[in-house]
């Protein structure tokens, strides 16, 4: 019988035979579907490659060190194709949700049915990745900036969409009754009762969502979504692994930097 500890005191329990036989049925459940798993990813996998692993991964990096230092100088159009990706991107899908935000929030939407529809123009974005855009896009305008831009840009909507319009649904209701009781219009009520309650956490998400596109911008370009993904792929496609470790490199640098502007600029806001 299991004995629980309450208060210093055992208390014995009788054991439930039904609870326990499902508890074990479902460990075994659990035991069968792991097996299942690996023996699909066995039986998918190419073994040899993967004993041959070791010795390819030391070859790369054996290529790859030291950094093609001479190669910077091609980088520096490409990173500032992906600074201006993840930014303008960013701006794109900030302006484009922070409306749907307001007609997503409970507080704030006209009417039920504009919701449901801001919601599903949220969803869709979240739905979908950056590089599934990219490749979208690319296939549409062609290989790019622009795409690579519209691509972060349709993604930041859902997730900054998300957070602006729970961060509405959360604001102290006392300071929008006080101005509406003064006879305000709705447009002054978004002014003076919502937005100064909202503005901090849509300034924070901003930023933090800037943050996340350095990173995906960088990502995009592999699928010629413009900035130095594409400089990535070449490098990989003719196996040099010197650029390729110099791009890593400054890919690194890049991010450190924004993640560090990132936060400071929240710091301040929050």
């Amino acid at each position: 019988m299991p004995v629980l500890e309450k208060n210093g005191q055992k208390i014995w329990q009788k054991r439930d035979r039904t609870q326990a036989l499902l508890s074990w049925l479902g460990r075994l459940g659990g035991v069968a579907v792991v097996l299942f798993c690996w023996q699909v990813i066995a039986d998918n996998t190419n073994w040899s490659f993967v004993a041959d692993a070791p010795e390819q991964a030391s070859n790369m990096i054996a290529r790859g060190i030291p950094p093609n230092w001479g190669y910077l100088n091609t980088l520096w159009q490409p990173l500032w194709d992906t600074l201006n990706i993840a930014t303008l991107g960013t701006l794109l899908g900030v302006a484009v949700a922070i409306p749907t935000a307001f007609l997503a929030a409970r507080n704030t939407t006209p009417h039920p049915l504009v919701r449901y529809v801001a919601l599903l123009v949220i969803v869709g974005s979240r739905s979908v990745n950056s590089l599934i855009w990219a490749l979208l896009l690319v296939v549409v305008l062609g290989p790019g900036v622009l795409a690579g831009i519209l691509a972060i840009g349709l993604r930041s909507i859902g997730f900054t969409g998300k957070l602006f319009y729970e961060a509405i649904e959360e604001i102290d209701p006392k300071p929008v009754e006080a101005v509406a009781a003064t006879g305000a219009s709705a447009a002054q009520v978004l002014s003076y009762g919502f937005w100064p309650q909202v503005m901090p956490s849509i300034f924070g998400v901003s930023v933090y969502r800037w943050d996340i596109n350095i990173r995906e911008s960088t990502v995009v370009g592999l699928v010629g979504a413009g900035g130095i993904g594409i400089q990535l792929q070449a490098s990989i496609n003719i196996l040099r692994w010197s650029q390729v470790s110099m791009i890593l490199v400054v890919v690194f640098l890049t991010v450190f930097v924004s993640e560090w502007v990132s936060a400071q600029v929240r710091r301040l806001l929050i």
